[in-house]
């Protein structure tokens, strides 16, 4: 028994020896968010080693022009100026838009008569201090609608499956003028439909990773219909990516939606946060000055576990705060 022991002993420090010390935390990969722009002008930015690529956003609009003419030239595009530059695109497919003249459906959704009009008008709120802006939302609710999208998605995955990188859906968030609710629209139809949409998307996409953006759900505050607690999980048991359209640290709304399951869900799941064009407006209420690069960078990775970052690319702060943070953080891993 003491032979054993003593032999035990031995395999186990032998193993801590030539294992040597303990790795550092994983730096999350860096995806930069170029909206719809053509990637060219970004070329000299994308020679960074430590980019691993962009995030585009493509509208169903644009890749279905006509009703079953499906039209990827754009993406494979994108794909082709990437792989030349050993970079890796992340594809955000697109169902609702934030602008009235953006209409995120193909015509025909619009006009025949099964689909409802395909869209509802939505209002978000694009900063702090900034007035609510109109858009639209696909009626995911609705199962004529949805039907056609997920073909667009099925076609997607048999043309770039393991080719991208990623695919992502954007946020779960839909805010309705409430004297002109939508028809069919109830908010267990809206979390039913989103729920089996990344279900879906999972399924159709087996190598290129899945993301689903999450931030509230319509109806809900503080899980209290438990829409939050369900989507996570079902995430985690179909392994199945979540992510924020925002990075905001400790934000109160978000604290009392999206916030804690991420940090319950850290190291878990794959997680993709967004620090968006309008994150910049917030200030931070212990100094009165907007968030730095380093409030958004801890707050991600420290208490969201975000496994993968995508950066807005808006001036002055790309140049003046991100890339040479980026730049001193990432080389000092290496």
């Amino acid at each position: 028994m003491i032979y054993f022991k003593k032999t035990f002993f031995l395999i186990a420090f032998l193993l801590l020896f030539f294992s040597g010390p303990a790795t550092a935390k994983q730096l999350p990969k860096l995806f930069l968010f170029v909206e719809n722009h053509d990637l060219k002008i970004y070329k000299k930015i994308l020679k960074n080693p430590y980019i691993t690529g962009v995030q585009k956003i493509y509208k169903w609009r644009s890749l279905e022009p006509e009703k079953g003419i499906y039209d990827f030239s754009a993406i494979e595009k994108d794909l082709y100026f990437l792989n030349s530059m050993h970079k890796k695109l992340f594809i955000q497919l697109q169902d609702r838009t934030f602008q009235p003249n953006a209409i995120p459906v193909p015509d025909y959704i619009r006009e025949e008569k099964i689909y409802r009009g395909g869209i509802a008008k939505q209002y978000d709120k694009p900063g702090q201090g900034k007035l609510l802006t109109e858009g639209w939302a696909t009626r995911v609710w609705d199962p004529a609608v949805d039907q056609r999208f997920r073909l667009l998605v099925q076609k997607l995955a048999q043309k770039f499956d393991g080719k991208i990188y990623g695919i992502n859906l954007p946020e779960t968030a839909v805010d309705f003028d409430l004297k002109n609710i939508p028809q069919g629209f109830t908010h267990d139809n809206y979390f039913y439909a989103e729920l089996e949409n990344i279900g879906f998307l999972k399924k159709e996409f087996q190598r290129s990773i899945v993301i689903q953006y999450v931030n509230f759900m319509p109806g809900e505050w503080n899980n209290d219909h438990n829409y939050m607690g369900r989507l996570f999980l079902y995430a985690f048991h179909h392994q199945i990516g979540l992510g924020g359209p925002d990075v905001i640290p400790y934000k109160k709304q978000q604290m009392k939606n999206s916030y804690p399951f991420f940090l319950k869900y850290k190291g878990k799941i794959i997680i993709g946060m967004a620090v968006q064009e309008g994150d910049y407006t917030y200030k931070n209420p212990r100094t009165g000055s907007h968030y730095t690069f380093h409030d958004f960078y801890s707050f991600a990775t420290d208490y969201l576990g975000a496994t993968i970052i995508f950066w807005n690319m808006r001036e002055p702060f790309f140049s003046k705060q991100l890339m040479p943070n980026i730049n001193n953080r990432y080389f000092n891993q290496n």
